[in-house]
């Protein structure tokens, strides 16, 4: 099964699924967004790795941002912050030039090196629609941390690959139901960006059905 452009999910929604499925929800599904220092902090660092402008070339290296990429197997999209090209005789062919590369993706982050692996995923995301578009292999690529200034080396193993899989087809499968789950609260919530739209204390009390009818009983 190949998915229509028009049905493709964002591969950044990765992180924010694997970090809350309600979170990914109130973003992807009801368009709901709220800032806070952690978020403006990231923006900040994504726009400096996203200026299209900065291409380099340093030896046998070759630079590129936000380079957009898309799987039609998986059914999503988004861009890579940077795409490393290392010259290599086992690598790829690229328009314009004689030798051949191997791709390497970087991802970039605010913080420092998180305890679950939801950034390991949207990483190994961006590597498998690289290689569906370019016809290649990708078995490792990096996470940079803006907080240590120091990269992480992610190995795309079939296990984490999986979980990609895994991960996407659920997120598919909401989307196409259109369904918000119910909040789970955890000590996460207190860093969500979105905990005032969430209300996970509220929700773990009642629902919300409870709470609106409660509360349009008082206004009558």
């Amino acid at each position: 099964m190949e998915y229509k452009e028009e049905d493709f999910l964002q591969i950044s929604g990765l992180q924010h699924f694997q970090f809350c499925r309600r979170q990914w929800a109130l973003i992807h599904l009801e368009q709901q967004w709220a800032e806070n220092l952690r978020t403006v902090e990231g923006e900040i660092l994504h726009q400096r790795a996203h200026d299209a402008s900065q291409r380099e070339r340093r030896g046998d290296l070759l630079i590129t941002r936000d380079m957009r990429v898309f799987s039609s197997i998986l059914g999503i999209s988004g861009c890579c912050d940077v795409v490393e090209f290392l010259k290599s005789e086992t690598g790829i062919s690229l328009p314009g030039l004689e030798e051949k590369y191997q791709p390497y993706p970087v991802e970039y982050k605010r913080g420092s090196p998180r305890t679950d692996n939801a950034n390991h995923l949207q990483l190994c995301a961006q590597a498998m629609c690289l290689e569906e578009m370019l016809c290649c292999g990708i078995p490792e690529g990096a996470l940079y941390y803006g907080e240590i200034r120091h990269r992480e080396k992610v190995l795309f193993t079939d296990e984490l690959r999986q979980e990609v899989k895994n991960a996407v087809e659920e997120m598919h499968q909401l989307y196409q139901r259109g369904y918000t789950p119910k909040v789970r609260p955890s000590k996460s919530c207190n860093a969500c960006s979105l905990k005032e739209l969430c209300l996970p204390k509220l929700m773990k009390k009642k629902s919300v059905g409870k709470y609106l009818r409660e509360h349009l009983e008082e206004l009558s």
